[in-house]
């Protein structure tokens, strides 16, 4: 297949995905990281939230129970996007995006396969707040991205999945 036809094949399948996510109220399919949210929550059953001032799922029997995901790929690092260290106001509303979840979920996807999760850690938000505080104690900017290396994670969360096949070695 020429790469001319794949792009246009692509644009097609991504206008008919858009049809399908608007019926089922998902307003922007390719919202950033949005694609990958919907495969982490379809994993674990949760419901997926698609607005994005709130958490990315939650638990389908209780919607008060809530849930953040965090990625990355293999070796890579999730972060927390905007996290304010201040002024105080600011900087309990960026920890409250911690703090609001029952659980944090880290996916690390493969890299020679970017929607294929290869494992995913499940973290307490004391956890994920205790660091997050730290980095941003440290910080020299009013205003961070707070992340979490693959191996931080390994060492404060428990595997919820793993790859079963674990198809894509050296990926």
């Amino acid at each position: 297949m020429e790469k001319r036809d794949a792009i246009n094949r692509i644009i097609k399948l991504i206008v008919q995905a858009q049809d399908i996510a608007l019926k089922a109220d998902i307003p922007n399919l390719l919202q950033p990281g949005l694609v990958k949210e919907m495969i982490v929550a379809d994993i674990l059953g949760h419901e997926l939230i698609t607005s994005k001032r709130d958490a990315d799922a939650c638990d389908p029997e209780d919607s008060s129970v809530k849930f953040e995901y965090l990625s990355c790929y293999e070796g890579g690092t999730g972060q927390l996007d905007r996290m304010f260290k201040s002024p105080q106001g600011k900087r309990a509303e960026s920890l409250q995006r911690i703090t609001r979840n029952q659980a944090i979920y880290f996916a690390i996807f493969y890299k020679k396969h970017p929607l294929k999760p290869k494992v995913i850690y499940k973290v307490s938000p004391k956890k994920v707040r205790e660091e997050t505080e730290r980095q941003l104690d440290r910080s020299r900017n009013v205003i961070s991205h707070v992340g979490f290396p693959e191996s931080w994670v390994r060492n404060n969360g428990t595997v919820v999945y793993e790859d079963e096949i674990n198809n894509y070695p050296n990926s």
